[in-house]
């Protein structure tokens, strides 16, 4: 495709694009890729390492973006986004990724999400081996969600998640208090997620105990344009687990969201999302080279 021209990604210049390209190729079953969520939600993330976002690139069919080779967290795992139509450039990806993408202490996989075909058969070409894979749960919204919350235990307002609260239940829920010590207070990181460009902030929820302390939060990423309510974060204080917080946090969700058309709901790899009504998910292959 002598017609394709590449540029490094600049994240002043060609994030918004990006964005929209990621939404124009999104499918269910992702064929073409990662939602644009993934993409956004790490990239306004304090623990993704921006220092590589020069590595990324950009393959554009004149203004069209029609490819995107990136990485996320940590930096040495790629990730690759391409449009239908446009499958030959798969194996110039796959070069690209393996020549210039970062590669610490000699480490790199390559991760592919879902059906991506093509970028199969081009990583196996080239000599990449499946080492490591998951799979991750989605909810279908065509059939109801229902868990109730637990007595003494209410949900925030719609718009009413406060950010400081809502980063000192991440701490805590993500077992930071126990391997890195208490909460310090620092909220910034969560103030530029709200603020993303995309950020649905109107659409978080967090579970409160009869303090107001919150106990339970679920980040909520809304995206219209593809129906899919995109989960990120979903957390609870360790000494709340085990008592249906969470299916309830997802269970409101939903009742507030599909209202708005969504019929999707994305979770994550653990059985928990299987036990509430998660169905059958989207992989997530790890490969790398002997």
């Amino acid at each position: 495709m002598n017609h394709i021209a590449t540029k490094q990604f600049s994240v002043l210049s060609d994030h918004m694009a990006v964005y929209q390209f990621l939404l124009d190729i999104f499918s269910m079953d992702r064929r073409e890729g990662v939602p644009a969520p993934f993409w956004e939600y790490a990239l306004a993330s304090s623990w993704m390492d921006k220092s590589y976002l020069h590595r990324c690139r950009v393959w554009k069919d004149g203004e069209k973006i029609v490819g995107f080779c990136f990485y996320e967290n940590p930096v040495t795992d790629v990730y690759f986004s391409l449009r239908p139509g446009y499958e030959d450039l798969a194996p110039e990806m796959v070069e690209y990724a393996e020549k210039c993408m970062p590669r610490i202490d000699g480490r790199q996989r390559l991760v592919l999400v879902g059906n991506q075909k093509e970028l199969r058969r081009a990583v196996d070409a080239a000599g990449y081996i499946q080492r490591d894979g998951y799979e991750s749960f989605v909810y279908d919204c065509g059939k109801p969600l229902d868990y109730p919350l637990p007595a003494g235990f209410r949900f925030t307002k719609p718009g009413g998640v406060d950010v400081a609260k809502a980063m000192e239940c991440c701490w805590k829920g993500f077992d930071h208090e126990e391997e890195e010590g208490p909460w310090n207070g620092e909220f910034e990181s969560g103030c530029a997620l709200v603020n993303a460009p995309h950020a649905t902030p109107e659409h978080h929820i967090a579970v409160m105990n009869q303090t107001g302390e919150y106990v339970c939060y679920a980040g909520m990423w809304w995206a219209p344009e593809n129906k899919l309510a995109y989960l990120e974060p979903l957390c609870t204080v360790p000494e709340y687990r085990r008592q249906g917080l969470a299916a309830a946090a997802l269970s409101e969700l939903y009742r507030r969201l599909r209202p708005l058309g969504a019929a999707y709901m994305t979770g994550g790899g653990n059985p928990f999302y299987q036990k509430i009504g998660y169905g059958p998910g989207i992989s997530w292959a790890y490969l790398e080279k002997e």
